[in-house]
């Protein structure tokens, strides 16, 4: 069964410049990029892990890759000179939670002033006609409710890290409205660019190796023979497959390149059923280990005395779903089989570029 049009053959030999490519979400969306046939520049520092992802699907050769700060404002211009991108997608950014509080400064710089460089890159280039910024669930001022948040809620996140966020999203409205209202074109007879944000729930998948989140930690404590340790093990979360957000955000972009009527601010989830606590999405991972390795992992709860995170947290992802027509492609329950899929391949030393490639594809024709 064919699945849902993702509108992917639109990007071949489009323009397209993803920052933050180096890392989880980017090095996949370099990957279906490059299926699609579209020219990648990539700008971002170099992978933020060892191992890393970037560095396993081999996508550098298939993609302009360039080296850099988003704070750099003048290097970051200089990059859009030289390539000419026709879509930006923003997904540079410090993303961790508890790094946030470690380092709130520098979280800052990069969630908050990085969002200002690129828009103005994104304002002073004509040649783009759609950006595209991705931040979190958590710009929401949580209030611990039981229904999803929608995108017409108050942004306001706690923490370091998911305030940063929130004021991503209000520089780039403030930009939206200021540069880029879609009015009469300018001088060159081009309109300015469609600008849209997305707010993506915990993304879970294959190579993802970064500190203090859960998947990646259970994953070291099974290929390390170890007992993996829970933090807060009664925190509900929405979890997705890395793909459903990628899948999206392209979708996104290129809806609005030709409509700037389909730009504005978006959730991007899953279904309330695949909302868990993370105490049950490690029981998950676990029981699809086990099925497919015939090894027992096991866990228990050690909370460690961290910082401040938010107990509850769910999404309204109901206008994202009225105007596209979009619902989620895989259950968490096929996410972490994919999950453990690409774990296998990697502990077993297989192509993980091959890999990833497949699981691509069987995205992209699952039935929905």
């Amino acid at each position: 069964m064919a699945g849902y049009d993702f509108g992917l053959d639109f990007y071949k030999g489009k323009r397209v410049l993803i920052t933050g490519h180096t890392g989880f979400k980017g090095t996949w969306m370099c990957r279906m990029l490059a299926q699609a046939g579209a020219q990648v520049t990539g700008y971002s520092l170099e992978p933020p892990t060892t191992p890393s992802v970037f560095a396993l699907s081999k996508i550098a050769s298939r993609i302009n890759s360039v080296t850099g700060d988003i704070r750099d404002l003048q290097q970051l211009c200089r990059v859009f000179d030289e390539t000419e991108p026709e879509i930006v997608i923003h997904m540079a950014a410090q993303p961790i939670v508890r790094e946030s509080y470690r380092n709130p400064v520098y979280t800052y710089e990069v969630n908050v002033m990085g969002t200002v460089n690129i828009l103005e890159c994104v304002r002073t280039h004509t040649c783009v006609r759609s950006f595209v910024n991705v931040t979190t669930d958590k710009v929401y001022l949580n209030r611990e409710w039981e229904w999803g948040y929608r995108e017409n809620e108050e942004l306001n996140g706690y923490d370091p890290y998911s305030n940063s966020k929130s004021c991503s999203e209000l520089v780039t409205d403030s930009y939206r409205n200021s540069f880029m209202n879609q009015g009469e074109p300018g001088d060159d007879g081009r309109r300015p660019a469609a600008v849209s944000t997305a707010r993506a729930g915990n993304v879970i998948g294959g190579g993802d190796f970064a500190a203090d989140r859960i998947i990646p930690d259970c994953i070291r404590a099974v290929l390390s023979d170890s007992e993996i340790v829970v933090r807060n093990p009664y925190s509900t979360r929405p979890y997705q497959h890395v793909l459903e957000p990628v899948a999206v955000y392209l979708m996104l972009a290129a809806r609005q390149y030709d409509n700037s009527g389909f730009a504005g601010c978006y959730n991007v989830g899953p279904d309330e059923t695949d909302c868990y606590t993370t105490g049950e999405i490690v029981e998950l991972f676990c029981e699809k280990w086990r099925q497919s390795t015939g090894q027992k992992a096991t866990w228990r709860s050690e909370y460690d005395g961290g910082p401040h995170e938010a107990n509850f947290l769910k999404l309204d992802c109901s206008r994202i779903k009225r105007t596209f027509g979009w619902k989620p492609v895989w259950s968490v329950e096929t996410a972490m089989e994919k999950i453990v899929e690409w774990t296998v391949a990697y502990r077993d030393g297989e192509d993980i570029a091959e890999t990833m490639d497949r699981q691509i594809r069987e995205f992209l024709c699952c039935g929905v």
